[in-house]
């Protein structure tokens, strides 16, 4: 049998949790946006490996004159870039409205994460869970802190053996192919 966190669907306003959280703001105003996207992306990335989310997080392409794109980051984890003229707001309702009927008849959860109150309103009508920007950042923190503890009762020293050993090989792979792609475009927009 699954346990909840199996059936659990985490859907991320990524600007406006880039926004909430002071080190992500503090990224973004003094290196790039680029850089506050990938640490936002890196830390959901690990908070759902350990938690067993299945995670989107999206991005708006308000402005931007381009369509929409998925990455899958992992397995559980996508990026979604939104089409020309459409928010991050109201891609997540769609998604929320798609899935009311089956969250309301099943043990799934769906989880949107943001500080907009409207939207808070919204996707709460449709049954999803709200969860805060602030509240995502301890959590985040707290799967660290207990995730660095149960490594340290395990004998487990660096940081790197602690991050790589909690992680599965496939997932280690793409973390690395997306830290590496983001260095690439940061050195090509430089």
């Amino acid at each position: 049998m699954k346990s909840s966190s199996d059936l659990a669907l985490l859907l991320v306003d990524g600007y406006n949790v880039i926004g909430a959280w002071p080190q992500l703001t503090q990224l973004r105003d003094h290196e790039s946006l680029e850089s506050a996207r990938h640490h936002l992306v890196e830390a959901l990335t690990n908070y759902s490996a350990y938690k067993g989310f299945k995670t989107r997080v999206v991005f708006d392409a308000y402005a931007q004159e381009t369509p929409g794109l998925k990455e899958a980051v992992t397995e559980d984890v996508s990026i979604h870039y939104t089409d020309f003229g459409q928010t991050a707001d109201t891609c997540i309702e769609k998604w929320c409205a798609q899935l009311r009927h089956q969250i309301r008849f099943s043990d799934q959860r769906l989880i949107v994460a943001t500080s907009d109150q409207a939207q808070r309103l919204t996707v709460t009508g449709y049954g999803a869970e709200w969860m805060s920007a602030q509240r995502l950042a301890s959590e985040v923190s707290a799967a660290v802190r207990q995730r660095q503890k149960s490594h340290r009762s395990k004998g487990f020293n660096s940081k790197a053996q602690r991050l790589s050993s909690g992680l599965k090989p496939e997932v280690q792979d793409r973390l690395k192919s997306l830290r590496t792609k983001l260095e690439q475009q940061s050195r090509l927009s430089s």
